[in-house]
């Protein structure tokens, strides 16, 4: 698998992205690594993903940050790798998880090829991709999926960008955009892949997790 480290690839948001999340990996990891262990919901969500991947070869945790969902199918039989842009992030990853594949790359160009993998479960990282970059980074998903992979998407709901300057008292520069579950399925569909199943959730408490609404979409690449 190819990285995609190119600032000509990447462009400044991307590059920003990576910038940021590198500053702040460490803290990230140790606040968010154990949260499933609070989230019933996301965790039945999971559950019923690898029942439809397994056996349908490798996954990605795209986005993966320091690996806590690719760590979480892995351990239910699923063949999962991690792939993410910031270079830090996946230092974590390796720390806290050593037995696991792991790749820098970005969604817009994943360097994979194209029909190799049975699934993507991609957990609030298409929030860093700008509205006008969406369809084509889940139209690179739909490449690299096999006919009949899934998609297991999450995201923050919402209809505004917000911008974070600082992030565990260290300065960043991080864009988020925020969607609709509607506004997601008609992405999902112009991307060419079939939506399965749309659900919302209110947020956990303050200590488990960020308080924002979350939306999951699940979609497949259609086998025919």
């Amino acid at each position: 698998m190819a990285e995609t480290s190119d600032p000509e690839i990447l462009g400044r948001q991307q590059l920003e992205v990576r910038t940021s999340y590198d500053a702040v990996a460490r803290e990230y990891a140790d606040e968010i690594y154990a949260e499933l262990k609070g989230k019933p919901f996301d965790r039945e969500l999971l559950d019923g993903f690898v029942e439809r991947v397994r056996g349908q070869g490798r996954v990605c945790d795209l986005g993966c940050g320091p690996a806590q969902i690719a760590r979480y199918l892995r351990d239910r039989g699923v063949d999962t790798f991690g792939l993410d842009l910031s270079a830090g992030m996946l230092d974590e990853a390796r720390r806290l998880n050593p037995d696991l594949q792991l790749v820098q790359g970005s969604m817009l160009a994943l360097g994979l090829g194209s029909e190799v993998i049975g699934g993507i479960a991609a957990f609030y990282s298409i929030i860093h991709i700008r509205r006008d970059q969406v369809v084509a980074a889940l139209s690179e998903m739909r490449r690299v999926l096999r006919r009949g992979g899934w998609l297991l998407i999450a995201f923050h709901l919402g209809t505004e960008d917000i911008h974070h300057d600082q992030l565990f008292g260290r300065p960043v520069s991080l864009d988020a955009t925020l969607f609709t579950t509607a506004e997601m399925t008609g992405y999902l569909q112009t991307a060419g892949l079939k939506v399965e199943e749309v659900r919302e959730r209110n947020p956990y408490a303050p200590e488990v997790e960020y308080q924002s609404r979350r939306g999951y979409i699940l979609a497949a690449r259609p086998a025919d």
